[in-house]
């Protein structure tokens, strides 16, 4: 392909010394456009002209929608022609195969319906609208066309017929209000009541109880209109009430000069909503006393804005739980059970907008002082274990969960004594959401309880779901030590051992071995030793295997010269390793060991193998790449017995001290040349003299 030429870059960006509006580069364009020629019109004088015309637009029609089917717009074209054609049975049964294809697209039925109305065919229209509404009951744009169309023909029990028709469906709110102001258009009051009490069953919202309130206000109906306002707020649950009920049902008492009743509203309002849900209802409450109140209201209302002010930083915050817990300490001092119990309500369901566990830290804490606080200052223990279940039931156990509620909740669970009720919830735990800390914690407590074969059962299940904890192999042999089953033990440390990942095998070989010493197992202790050297190859490990050796206390076994024998064997096989600073520790731990269980021989023969450490350069190359060398200085080590195997460092090394004596030697020379050349100077000088006198005597 042949490359496209780039775009020249401007280099002059002065300014064109005639400028040239975007308005004048459009009339240009317009001016030099091109004029398409119209098609002509055509005037057909007789049938056969009509006929041929018609037959060869319908063939166009048919043969663009044989090659589109779906395409709508040309079907709604068609059926638009052949009714300008005044063609009314063409054009339904364009309208019909149309609706074959796609039966669900509502352009289709309200072009259908618009035609036969327009052509006055109300039955047709009927049947489009009864169909489209029976396949797409749930288009409301059907049913208000439908009712809209029975209404401006007159026929009210009709549009009432259609309207029940789709009331049965239970449409959205918008829907019911039609069918309202439909039977408010007719003054049929008993009817517009029946319509708001099925309405209001199906959407208990607060603005259609105030709406139902309105409308009997406005027919001077108010001992109906009260008592809906009182029906509502004893069916609503208080979580559904909103200010803007209160605040609705207060100003219609104002407005009937009740003033006593609206107050008694707004305080009871103000007492139950939560505070950060009453900021209007308290500017209502305010102007209210302002206007028709005395001084002790006013004065109440202010220390309502003061509390309101005191909670502004949870308010600003609802999620920063810190604040809740020092709100709820402060609650706590006044000894107001009720209020302390809304205002840990409020606090808990501040429920963090994110699944992520460092979010939930603090906000779990909310239901732990809660549940605690109701366990033992109020001492309701059944409302203590429903916040327990709340909370559970509240975290994403399968995005994480939190081992210190699941606990807290079984030690509660103890406390009442109801261990079997404990041990399902620690089971559901383990399966929904199992956690290391959940297992330790479960199998402490079934060790509290010396239910030993349980916390076995434990044991088994945490390692079938963590086989390479090595905390859960030690404990659980360790457990069976201590119930005396030391065969048990040694056979759950083999096992651990043959896993084929471990989180931290080293420790979990030390308890191994400690065991088989505790049990003076010395042969097996040294055979555990060897299978783990010929896993790794660890400094430490060696160290260890030596001290072992050193620590057996048996007569008939040469402990001391076990452990030399460990050492020499460790040093050779780091040596082959090429692992110097690991050869450094083994021979300190060496030297210790001979210094405390050793003779003045092996001490010193030990030494004799300590390493110098010396200085080196080596060059570091440039990691970006530049040709910029850089050398750095390390320490290395020069063991006696590698300078023995490496007679190249040997010859380097004798080379170096011939060298140093050369050069003393030359430094030697150059100082006696020197010194001659000093005597012989005045020698020389005396002969010139000599010289001088014999050309005078000429």
């Amino acid at each position: 392909m042949d490359r496209q030429s780039r775009p020249s870059k401007v280099k002059n960006k002065n300014p064109a010394p005639i400028q040239i509006t975007a308005e004048q580069i459009l009339l240009e364009a317009k001016e030099r456009q091109e004029q398409v020629p119209k098609v002509p019109k055509q005037k057909i004088t007789d049938k056969e002209e009509l006929d041929d015309y018609r037959l060869k637009k319908r063939k166009t029609f048919e043969d663009v929608i044989r090659r589109n089917k779906g395409a709508i717009n040309k079907w709604l074209q068609y059926a638009s022609w052949e009714e300008s054609q005044n063609e009314m049975e063409r054009a339904r049964s364009v309208y019909e195969r149309a609706l074959d294809i796609e039966h669900r697209n509502t352009s289709l039925w309200t072009k259908y319906a618009e035609m036969e109305i327009r052509h006055k065919n109300i039955n047709h229209a009927r049947n489009i609208y009864d169909r489209a509404v029976a396949i797409l009951p749930r288009i409301d744009q059907f049913w208000y066309k439908y009712t809209y169309m029975e209404e401006m023909l007159g026929n009210v029990a009709g549009a009432r017929q259609v309207f029940e028709r789709w009331m049965d469906w239970e449409p959205t709110e918008d829907a019911w209000l039609a069918y309202i102001k439909f039977e408010k258009r007719y003054h049929e009051n008993d009817r517009v009541r029946s319509i708001y009490e099925r309405f209001i069953s199906l959407n208990q919202h607060s603005k259609n109880w105030i709406k139902y309130s309105k409308f009997e206000e406005q027919n001077h109906e108010i001992e109906r209109a009260r008592a809906i306002y009182e029906q509502c707020l004893a069916t609503l649950d208080e979580e559904d009430i909103d200010q803007h009920l209160y605040i609705s049902f207060a100003k219609f008492e104002t407005r009937l000069k009740e003033y006593d009743r609206a107050r008694v509203i707004y305080k009871y309002a103000l007492d139950h909503l939560p505070k950060d849900k009453t900021k209007n209802l308290y500017k209502e409450y305010t102007q209210f006393e302002k206007q028709f109140g005395q001084k002790d209201g006013i004065e109440d209302v202010i220390l309502q804005k003061r509390r309101i002010k005191y909670e502004e930083e949870v308010e600003n915050n609802p999620n920063n739980y810190d604040s809740w817990i020092d709100y709820i300490k402060l609650e706590e001092t006044t000894n107001d059970k009720e209020k302390i119990r809304e205002v840990y309500e409020r606090a808990v369901g501040q429920t963090p907008p994110v699944n992520e566990k460092r979010l939930w830290q603090r906000y779990i804490y909310l239901w732990i002082f809660y549940a605690i606080w109701e366990e033992q200052e109020t001492k309701d223990i059944e409302r203590a274990e429903q916040i327990y279940e709340k909370c559970l039931s509240i975290i994403p156990h399968k995005t994480f969960t939190f081992a210190k509620i699941w606990l807290l909740y079984a030690k509660f669970l103890i406390r009442r004594f109801e261990v079997g009720k404990m041990r399902k919830l620690l089971g559901r735990a383990i399966g929904l959401c199992p956690k290391e800390k959940l297992f330790k914690g479960y199998i402490e407590i079934e060790l509290k309880l010396r239910e030993f074969d349980n916390a076995r059962k434990l044991y088994q299940k945490y390692l079938e779901w963590n086989p390479g904890n090595c905390y859960a192999w030690i404990k659980y042999g360790e457990l069976e030590i201590m119930l005396g089953d030391n065969e048990l033990a040694e056979g759950i440390f083999e096992i651990a051992v043959n896993q084929p990942v471990l989180d931290m095998p080293e420790v979990l070989w030390k308890a191994y071995i400690d065991f088989e010493v505790n049990e003076r197992e010395w042969d097996k202790a040294r055979e555990l030793y060897k299978r783990l050297l010929s896993r790794t190859d660890h400094v430490k490990v060696w160290i260890s295997y030596a001290n072992f050796e050193a620590s057996i206390d048996d007569e008939d076994i040469d402990s001391v010269g076990n452990a030399r024998k460990v050492f020499q064997q460790g040093y050779d096989n780091l040596k082959k390793s090429n692992l110097k600073e690991e050869r450094v520790v083994l021979l300190e731990s060496w030297k210790e060991f001979e210094t405390e269980k050793g003779d003045e021989e092996h001490l010193k023969k030990v030494e004799q193998m300590m390493p110098k450490i010396v200085k080196k350069r080596r060059r570091i190359e440039d990691e970006t790449g530049g040709d910029q060398v850089t050398w750095e200085e390390y320490l290395d080590y020069i063991f006696p017995d590698e300078e023995k195997e490496k007679p190249v460092f040997k010859l380097l090394s004798m080379a170096h001290a011939w060298k140093q004596k050369m050069e003393e030697a030359k430094s030697n020379e150059d100082g006696k040349k020197k010194d001659d050349e000093k005597e012989k100077g005045p020698k020389n000088d005396d002969n010139d003299d000599d010289d001088d006198d014999d050309d005078d005597d000429e």
